[in-house]
């Protein structure tokens, strides 16, 4: 008969990882990085300074994996859905930026984008990690959407390097208000991020229309 305690023990070693992610990411959302020590990510985990290292061998190494799971991957699978969108590229763009909110900005690891303005400075090898990893991707996705619609004849020639800001820039907008002022004791939210995601979605793409 199999030991109900030895199946325990192996499936907590395998969700091991996944509740140090999350310890990882509470911390360096509440403290950031630099003022985040190992063993408080161990302690909130659960487990002891020495396993933490088992998994990830240094706190930069950790914080890596924390961005690959909560901030890199909604990007790469944004764009693979992106690239079997059916519907027109005005559509595609609003559903993009929409998406974006509900699956990283509406969440708490989108802390991790104002950790790294914040701390960039002190940590270029992070900063250049994330740049590799999350500003290109995303940079990448929005250039696929733009170009689809030129392609398509859904926008009108525009420059496309300038627009990707224009597309970005308030996304990140709604992320820092929602880390500072947002974030403030009894601050009543002054933006609802889907109606002005949406509102400047449309701006976007009646602009780009052909014929503008």
């Amino acid at each position: 008969m199999s030991d109900p305690h030895q199946h325990k023990r192996e499936r907590r070693k395998q969700d091991r990882p996944g509740e140090l992610l999350e310890a990882a990411l509470d911390l360096f959302v509440e403290k950031g990085f630099a003022a985040t020590r190992a063993e408080e990510v161990a302690v909130r985990a659960g487990v002891s300074k020495g396993t933490l290292f088992l998994y990830f061998p240094s706190k930069e190494e950790l914080f890596k994996a924390v961005v690959m799971e909560n901030v890199a991957r909604p990007v790469a699978e944004g764009i693979i859905e992106a690239e079997n969108f059916t519907g027109n590229s005005g559509e595609l763009l609003t559903w993009m930026m929409l998406e974006w909110w509900r699956r990283y900005g509406a969440t708490k690891a989108s802390g991790i984008s104002k950790l790294m303005m914040s701390e960039a400075g002190n940590f270029p090898e992070l900063a250049q990690f994330f740049r590799s990893n999350v500003i290109q991707p995303a940079q990448s996705l929005v250039r696929l959407v733009l170009q689809r619609g030129i392609d398509r004849g859904e926008f009108r020639a525009i420059d496309v390097d300038n627009t990707i800001y224009s597309v970005m820039a308030p996304l990140i907008f709604l992320v820092m208000e929602k880390h500072s002022t947002g974030a403030c004791s009894g601050a009543q939210p002054s933006i609802n991020p889907e109606q002005f995601i949406t509102h400047h979605a449309d701006l976007l793409v009646r602009g780009m229309a052909p014929g503008h």
